[in-house]
């Protein structure tokens, strides 16, 4: 019996345990499940800070059906200018869309069709005063056409000495925000690093943001000129402003243009000064001219800084070229003997430096390609060579015979000086790259290959093209994902026979 009852009692003490056990376990869970929702609230919160609009409703309409219309307008209406190069930065007014927009629109007509990886957006301080320049706190700003993000490269910014974020200086500040849906209207995956600047020392400013600045980067200076003029004096002091910036005459800018965005004007003049960017002035105009009243206006430009392409060879120069080629081919071939030039019947353009390659096809089908990447001779003296060399010498095909010339097929390729792409992943080489645009050089170690930019005609697919073109220079097939291989893109002027 007593036996009995001790089991009975063990058993009891064993319910008594498991019992206090499930709750404390229970407990546990139902903690352990309420700190992961916390941390999944905090992670979105973290993940999405979000800059509303401030100024929507009153300086552009609130409504996203109206503010599109109104911009395409803007947009339609601006005289496009013919710009030999690729937009780099825009002075670009930011007062309300009736007053500013139509000039507005004419820098951001010449970016449609544009790419670009970030926008460094710099405007002045209306509403509170400080040292630095600040980027805001934020993960996006929010427009009525949407949200945009903030580039990754702020993270590094932030870390800068002149760099801080300052929440009141973009709480109400309109001068980036204004800008911000003419760039959802013409471009597309973009990032922005939006910069509202304080009493900074511009140049020093610049030094910062050159670090950040590459060939997918964009910079505005948002800026309006002079403020509560009569009509014909605005005029008068906003002309210091509309021909010292695109010229880079720092000196008038600083004592003579009168400009509530000095600061990032003068910014972007030293960023464009150093990277060798070219200005032009594509429209000004005051609110007197936009809106009405003269007796108090305020002026406004719009002023482009572009990275100027190499000119090219005109339809004359191309012809000389392609016939040269032939006449090459056609002797060498004959009798082992290049065709005699006269030195002063040559296009002085074909005399310059440049890198080329010719091409040679028949019956549609690759029969030699071969050339110079870098300028190591004269233009025609490179097109001669390479003629010669694309058909005796390409490894990858036997020797063109004198009676293939009458169906082979000539193309030049002329070429820009190539640039190295700085890319911190594969994912991000694969970013940059735009196909039929880029001509593309890996380099690793002494190996090296390079695809022209027709070539992507073949292989559209960016990952296949590279793997392609490390295969091509005796490189693994992944060469391309490994950061040591260094790459290079350029461009090219492309023309064949006809």
């Amino acid at each position: 019996m007593k036996n009995n009852k001790k089991k009975s009692i063990l058993i009891l003490i064993l319910i008594v345990l498991c019992i206090i056990l499930s709750l404390l376990f229970s407990i546990g869970k139902g903690g352990m499940k309420e700190n992961k929702t916390k941390e999944i609230e905090e992670e979105k919160i973290q993940v999405e800070r979000v800059r509303k609009a401030a100024v929507s409703g009153r300086f552009y309409p609130s409504d996203e059906e109206t503010l599109r219309r109104i911009i395409k307008g803007y947009i339609e209406n601006a005289k496009e200018e013919k710009i030999r190069g690729r937009i780099r930065g825009l002075v670009s007014p930011h007062a309300g869309y009736i007053f500013s927009g139509k000039v507005a629109a004419y820098g951001y007509k010449e970016l449609l069709g544009g790419r670009y990886r970030e926008v460094f957006i710099l405007g002045p301080s209306h509403y509170v005063g400080f040292k630095e320049a600040s980027i805001a706190n934020a993960t996006h700003y929010e427009t009525p056409l949407g949200k945009v993000r903030l580039s990754e490269k702020v993270e590094d910014l932030r870390k800068e000495s002149l760099i801080t974020s300052n929440r009141l200086a973009h709480s109400r500040e309109h001068s980036i925000e204004v800008q911000i849906p003419f760039l959802q209207e013409v471009l597309e995956n973009f990032t922005i690093i939006p910069i509202v600047t304080g009493e900074v020392n511009p140049r020093e400013l610049a030094e910062i943001l050159l670090k950040y600045i590459d060939n997918d980067s964009l910079v505005i200076a948002s800026s309006d000129l002079s403020h509560y003029h009569p009509y014909e004096k605005a005029i008068e002091l906003d002309k210091n402003c509309i021909t010292s910036i695109p010229n880079l005459n720092f000196n008038e800018m600083i004592n003579k243009c009168e400009a509530c965005g000095k600061i990032p004007i003068l910014t972007l003049m030293y960023i464009a000064r150093e990277k060798g960017w070219e200005g032009k002035l594509l429209n000004y105009n005051n609110s007197g001219d936009t809106y009405g009243n003269k007796d108090r206006v305020v002026g406004y430009s719009s002023i482009a800084f572009y990275e100027k392409m190499e000119e090219e060879i005109g339809e004359k120069d191309r012809k000389f070229l392609l016939e040269l080629a032939r006449k090459t081919l056609e002797g060498y071939l004959k009798n082992g003997s290049k065709p005699g030039v006269d030195e002063g019947k040559i296009p002085e353009k074909l005399k310059e430096m440049k890198g080329c390659f010719v091409t040679l096809e028949k019956n549609h089908q690759l029969r030699g390609c071969i050339g110079h990447i870098l300028p190591q001779k004269r233009l025609y003296e490179c097109v001669i060579e390479n003629a010669i060399n694309a058909a005796l010498n390409d490894p990858r095909f036997p020797p063109v015979r004198y009676e293939e010339l009458k169906d082979i097929e000539i193309e030049i390729s002329v070429l820009s000086v190539p640039k190295k792409l700085d890319y911190s992943s594969s994912e991000d080489l694969l970013e940059k790259l735009t196909p039929l645009r880029d001509g593309v050089i890996l380099k690793s170690g002494w190996r090296q290959a390079t695809y022209l930019p027709q070539v992507w005609e073949q292989i559209p697919e960016k990952e296949a093209f590279l793997s392609s073109l490390c295969r091509k220079g005796y490189m693994s097939e992944d060469c391309w994902r490994k950061g040591e291989t260094e790459v290079y893109v350029y461009r090219a002027q492309v023309f064949r026979e006809e």
